[in-house]
């Protein structure tokens, strides 16, 4: 199982889908990390997210991955949202919007919301540039050595491995014939 996952990490960050949009992956599965789940303004968001180029894969695992360190972030998270819906200046926004039909379902009036979605959206931008800049740098430094590594080697090897790579390649084919 966690072969498998490497695997497909490797496999993703080596494929042709060019850096930026495996950076944009990244860092929006940071932004729905950051923000709970179960309120309309994550599915509207997860939903606006399949109209880029984002690199879906990537997306997930960064979500799931980012979600392991929330509990940590709760505190300061749920300061940032009280400290954002207390401001004197957006009292009758958040009001006006609270009487909308729709605009409670999005739960924006929860602290933990209001938190994770202020904190995501300000760190969206400087994690894409750093997530790119460390997918270009791996690409040109680190993934020849560990494609002809002996480690690679031997999980290439792997039946599984050789069935997730032959997927993967008609996958690509599939896709690329589509465009």
């Amino acid at each position: 199982m966690l072969l498998k996952l490497l695997a497909k990490i490797i496999v993703m960050l080596n494929s042709n889908t060019s850096s930026s949009q495996v950076a944009a992956g990244l860092a929006s599965g940071l932004l729905f990390a950051l923000l709970p789940t179960g309120n309309l303004l994550w599915i509207a968001l997860f939903l606006a997210v399949f109209f880029t180029k984002a690199h879906y894969g990537m997306l997930m695992l960064a979500s799931a991955g980012f979600k392991l360190a929330l509990p940590l972030l709760a505190g300061p998270l749920d300061a940032l949202g009280w400290f954002i819906l207390s401001l004197p200046a957006l009292q009758d926004a958040f009001t006006w919007l609270y009487n909308q039909p729709i605009a409670p379902l999005t739960r924006f009036n929860n602290t933990l919301v209001m938190g994770g979605l202020a904190a995501g959206l300000a760190l969206w931008l400087p994690a894409f540039f750093a997530f790119r800049a460390l997918i270009r740098l791996y690409r040109r430094t680190l993934a020849d050595k560990l494609a002809n590594s002996k480690f690679m080697l031997s999980i290439k090897k792997l039946p599984l491995v050789k069935a997730l790579s032959g997927a993967i390649k008609s996958a690509q084919r599939v896709q690329s014939a589509l465009e």
